[in-house]
């Protein structure tokens, strides 16, 4: 059970990156922007912000059950093999989502809500739009680094059984 639990969270957490990056934002960007040529891009920015914040929520839950599930089979025994690095990547995941949620995430909102508009409405030498392109190639980053490190999770999963 403990298991079953670890897996699907993991499941659950590399398949909404894996949607959210390769499915919802080019869909919903592309849908809006043809919608609406002069909003639709910041009506696409605005939906998927809130998409990917809501998100985060799901990967600290999961993140936090397999941290659980894992330490719960190394004490009921047998230890799951390399137990120290799983947790590791498991520890560094969940880092790195609480800091892209937590840190990038809210630093967008903040450009954001002082600019009084989209970014990609000011000008491009401005240096709320700089920092805000700087703070999505991060956010694109952070989210490959995770998708990457649980992939290896699932790897190890899949040869163990």
């Amino acid at each position: 059970m403990l298991r079953y639990l670890y897996v699907l969270a993991l499941v659950v957490w590399l398949g909404g990156m894996a949607i959210l990056g390769g499915v919802v934002a080019p869909t919903i960007f592309q849908v809006l922007q043809t919608a609406a040529p002069d909003t639709g891009r910041a009506l696409a920015g605005s939906a998927f912000g809130e998409m990917l914040a809501r998100f985060h929520y799901v990967a600290y839950a999961a993140g936090g059950t397999m941290f659980v599930a894992l330490t719960a089979m190394a004490i009921l025994g047998p230890r799951p093999a390399r137990f120290a690095v799983r947790m590791g990547i498991i520890t560094t995941m969940l880092a790195v989502a609480l800091y892209s949620g937590l840190g990038v995430l809210r630093e967008i909102d903040g450009i954001q809500a002082a600019a009084g508009t989209l970014p990609s409405r000011l000008a491009p030498a401005d240096p709320r739009r700089v920092r805000f392109d700087d703070l999505h190639v991060q956010s694109t980053r952070l989210m490959s680094i995770n998708i990457l490190l649980a992939l290896a999770l699932v790897f190890w999963e899949a040869r163990e059984h």
